[in-house]
C-alpha cells in the first residue's frame, strides 16, 4: 500500500541520515537531491547542513515518490504526507514507527530518536570521527554529540587488544 511504502521511506531516511523528527516531518522535495544522494536541512538555530543519504533510503524515496500520487497532488511540497494528502505530523510519524516496531516483534518502546541515535552510534563506531558525527547531526556543541553516542565496551576492548602494544589479555578472539 502507499502508506507502507511511505513508512519504509521514513524509516530508511531516518536511519540513513540521522535527521531530527521535526526535520523529517517538514522535509520538502526541493531539499532532496536523490541523484547526488544529499539532503539539505535547516535544523535548530536555523542552521543549514547537507547530509548524505544512503542507497536504500534513496531507493525507498524513489518508490515513495511514485506511490504518493495516490494520496496527494504533485503540488504538495512536503515529501511525506498523511492518508488525507496533508503534510504528515510528527505525532503520526511517531505512531507509525511504533506500529512497525510492534509488527516486527520489537518489545521495547521504539521512537524516532532511537533511529537518530543508532545512526550516530554506527557512524561513530565505524569512523571514530566524533567531529564528523557532530556535523552530520547538526549539533552546535560537541558535548551534545558525546551524549548521543556511546561506544560499546566490547568494541573498545577489541580495539585495545589489537592496537595497544602491551595488551596481553587472554582469549583475544574476534
Amino acid at each position: 500500500s502507499p502508506l507502507a511504502i511511505r513508512d519504509k521511506a521514513i524509516m530508511e531516511l531516518f536511519y540513513s541520515s540521522g535527521l531530527r523528527l521535526s526535520e523529517l516531518a517538514g522535509l520538502g522535495w526541493d531539499q532532496l537531491d536523490l541523484g547526488s544522494g544529499l539532503v539539505t536541512v535547516t535544523g535548530k538555530g536555523n542552521r543549514t547542513r547537507v547530509v548524505p543519504v544512503g542507497r536504500k533510503a534513496i531507493e525507498a524515496l524513489l518508490e515513495w515518490r511514485k506511490s504518493r500520487a495516490a494520496l496527494t497532488s504533485f503540488n504538495e511540497k512536503n515529501v511525506f504526507v498523511s492518508q488525507r494528502g496533508q503534510p504528515i505530523s510528527t505525532r503520526a510519524i511517531q505512531a507509525r514507527i511504533k506500529v512497525w516496531a510492534i509488527r516486527q516483534g520489537i518489545p521495547q518502546n521504539v521512537h524516532p530518536h532511537l533511529l537518530r541515535h543508532s545512526f550516530a552510534s554506527h557512524v561513530l563506531e565505524s569512523s571514530g570521527d566524533l567531529r564528523a558525527v557532530q556535523e552530520l547531526l547538526g549539533h552546535a556543541d560537541i558535548s551534545t554529540t558525546q551524549v548521543y553516542t556511546h561506544l560499546d565496551y566490547q568494541h573498545l576492548a577489541k580495539v585495545y587488544d589489537k592496537a595497544h602494544p602491551r595488551a596481553k589479555r587472554k582469549n583475544n578472539k574476534d
